[in-house]
């Protein structure tokens, strides 16, 4: 009788508030670190479809790994500067970027600055000083490979991150083909969406175009389904799809379509630092948790 009053108290205690202050103490006081990577993963998150949570993606996961012990670095590599955004960073124009870092004014390590989220968290910020910057690097010896000359393993030392995000315009121009050309991995969030698989078919050739014939150790690595709505089948066919092709190297978490995932950015911070018990947050926190664990090449 006893144990069957207390079993009553407990349910009786329990809410939806409660539950999700719960989760966001979890999150904001971790007890459990994730492993570091046996090297530093650079990698490139890109997708020529805009609206596909690319830079949302970059950003979260970035936070997410940072607040479990581990240190990152997210190069900016948007002219529309909205990771920096994010991460709390100042990107107004003459602010020390990733512009100067790819013309030569200013070394990596310079232009990065500490995120107003969590001080394992780095970012390069994007000014609108690159906008012009495809044209100028048109007229550029090894216009191509300018981010990768950036990047050596000296400068990344100054730094020493665990990982590196390079976040790319949703666009197939000389920016993202420079972020390809400097990373070893590639990750693509995917929206749920029929166009956004229209768009990967796309980016996968031309992903298999930087890999011939100017990066031959670039890899898929992680694809990330976004967006997700339970409550259409059209979700649930495009999420079989891209498993059925794509196998292991898409990730078993989802991120689901969120209210919180989308206002986070309107102050200036990922949706970790907006709303922690969030689902949003949590999804991505479970989505970084799994990538950590698989490591690169090591369940391929």
């Amino acid at each position: 009788m006893h144990e069957t009053v207390e079993a009553a108290e407990a349910v009786s205690e329990w809410t939806p508030i409660a539950e999700e202050a719960e989760r966001a103490a979890r999150l904001l006081h971790p007890q459990d670190m994730l492993p570091r990577p046996p090297r530093r993963r650079v990698m490139t998150v890109a997708n020529q479809k805009g609206g596909v949570g690319k830079t949302t993606s970059a950003v979260n996961l970035a936070a997410a790994l940072s607040m479990h012990g581990l240190k990152v670095l997210v190069i900016d590599l948007d002219p529309q500067g909205n990771a920096s955004t994010a991460l709390g960073v100042d990107h107004r124009s003459g602010v020390p970027s990733i512009y100067e870092v790819l013309i030569g004014e200013v070394s990596l390590a310079d232009a990065a600055a500490v995120s107003d989220q969590s001080d394992n968290l780095y970012c390069v910020p994007a000014t609108i000083d690159l906008a012009g910057a495809e044209i100028e690097l048109v007229s550029m010896e090894g216009r191509e490979s300018r981010l990768k000359e950036a990047l050596p393993t000296g400068a990344l030392d100054e730094l020493n991150p665990d990982y590196v995000f390079i976040d790319c315009p949703p666009s197939l121009g000389l920016l993202t083909i420079n972020a390809m050309v400097a990373a070893e991995e590639v990750l693509i969030p995917n929206q749920c969406e029929y166009y956004a698989l229209e768009g990967l078919s796309q980016l996968l050739r031309n992903i298999e175009l930087v890999q011939n014939h100017l990066n031959p150790n670039l890899q898929v690595s992680t694809i990330l389904l976004t967006m997700y709505d339970g409550r259409t089948k059209l979700a649930d066919q495009v999420t079989a799809e891209v498993r059925k092709h794509f196998g292991d190297t898409v990730l078993r978490t989802v991120i689901p379509r969120s209210v919180k995932v989308s206002e986070a950015p309107g102050f200036g911070q990922t949706v970790l630092a907006y709303d922690p018990g969030s689902r949003g947050a949590m999804s991505y926190l479970d989505a970084a948790r799994e990538m950590a664990e698989r490591g690169f090449g090591e369940e391929k």
